[in-house]
């Protein structure tokens, strides 16, 4: 018999697998963590630390795909010192379309749905199908959970749905669905627990600032708008993504420059957002090392500017602001962009105190801000595990290796 039943989360990107291994317990507590990374190189890794941060693995070794990846993860857990093994496995799956607002078992029907989704997100979903196709080969006897990144902006109001394209594109699933949602949803729960349920009353703007980046309105506890839209590449410039563009810029590229649909696709989402404006780089802590550069400058204070005028929007399709939250690898742990984001902001009632902030506390807003401002990491893959709990209550769960 398994002692130690465990919830297995996946997060399939282009080139890695990150993980997350769950206790199986009404509060799911992680027993592991860590990523395959490099997939399809000879120098991949294979990183893992336990629930006390020490590293359990580190490995660099040929991990030819996201099968060899799912079969080499899954092997190593059966030989788990405490022997836990998973007896369900949650994915982050990016998109579910209009019809998805929770999380689901995987089956055929929900396969071959997801798999006419891929166009609106092409990116993400392939890679996302092919962790759970990577799973089901090396143990179909596990249940499958699919957790949609929009289902939380599944009941958007219909004005933050349209797009502005006439009628029968919208109708034809071309509208605004909203992502980071496993994030927001997380956020919102943390709130509750710590300031109590009156607080999804309140007006609040959540910005999840990463590699991917958006924000979102919420109000009683519901998202009624969000910077990303039909795609994962509009609303705030990312990392590698444009965030919003005028359309009649596309138009030229492929009309007057002769760019090809692809050539444009790999621009927007692989080429622009901060690595595109300053030229140098991706990642948000090289760039503020790199004060001396004009254009990392530039890149850096572009971001903020654009972060900051979605923010101010926000508040308009709330009412007022009651609550703003940072959260994302950026979010929660780039001061000086906080900084810069809630610089002028001060009419909506947003003043960071600046101790506070630099030293990384959770509430960073002065003692005189009416609007509390707080900042802390977001736990997509705790998130994942509950709702496997939940998806799963009801399922026959194999509890024997």
């Amino acid at each position: 018999m398994i002692s130690d039943p465990a919830i297995l989360v996946i997060n399939c990107g282009s080139s890695s697998v990150k993980f997350a291994l769950f206790a199986d317990e009404e509060s799911p507590r992680r027993l592991w963590a860590g990523a395959l990374e490099r997939i399809g190189l000879a120098d991949g890794r294979f990183r893992a630390t336990d629930e006390s941060g020490d590293t359990v693995v580190d490995e660099t070794q040929n991990i030819p795909d996201h099968a060899g990846a799912l079969r080499m993860l899954l092997d190593r857990l059966a030989r788990h010192p405490s022997g836990v093994c998973p007896i369900a496995v949650g994915h982050r799956v990016v998109h579910g379309g209009a019809d998805c607002d929770c999380s689901l078992p995987v089956d055929e029907a929900l396969l071959t749905r997801l798999r006419r989704l891929i166009p609106l997100a092409p990116l993400h979903l392939p890679h996302n199908l092919a962790g759970i196709a990577a799973v089901r080969r090396a143990r179909p006897d596990l249940p499958q959970v699919a957790c949609f990144d929009t289902a939380f902006h599944h009941g958007l109001p219909r004005l933050a749905q349209l797009t502005g394209l006439p009628r029968a594109f919208a109708d034809a699933g071309i509208h605004r669905y909203g992502f980071h949602g496993l994030s927001y949803e997380y956020v919102m729960t943390d709130l509750q627990h710590r300031h109590g349920p009156n607080v999804a009353k309140e007006r609040i703007v959540v910005a999840h600032l990463g590699n991917g980046a958006s924000m979102a309105a919420i109000r009683d506890g519901r998202s009624v708008d969000t910077t990303m839209g039909f795609s994962t590449l509009g609303g705030l410039p990312m990392g590698t993504r444009s965030g919003d563009l005028d359309p009649g810029i596309v138009l030229y590229l492929l009309m007057e420059k002769a760019m090809t649909a692809e050539q444009v696709q790999h621009l927007l989402y692989e080429q622009s957002g901060l690595l595109g404006v300053s030229g140098l780089s991706r990642d948000m802590r090289e760039l503020l090392a790199r004060s001396d550069s004009v254009a990392a400058t530039e890149a850096i204070g572009f971001f903020c500017y654009q972060a900051r005028k979605h923010l101010a929007a926000l508040t308009a399709s709330l009412g007022g602001l009651d609550r703003l939250v940072f959260t994302g690898g950026i979010g929660a742990n780039a001061p000086a962009i906080r900084a810069k984001i809630c610089d002028r902001l001060a009419y909506l009632g947003v003043e960071i105190d600046e101790r506070r902030n630099a030293g990384g506390e959770r509430t960073i807003s002065a003692d005189k801000s009416p609007v509390p401002i707080e900042a802390f990491p977001t736990d997509e893959e705790l998130m994942i595990a509950r709702h496997v709990r939940h998806v799963c209550a009801d399922l026959p769960m194999a509890r024997e290796a």
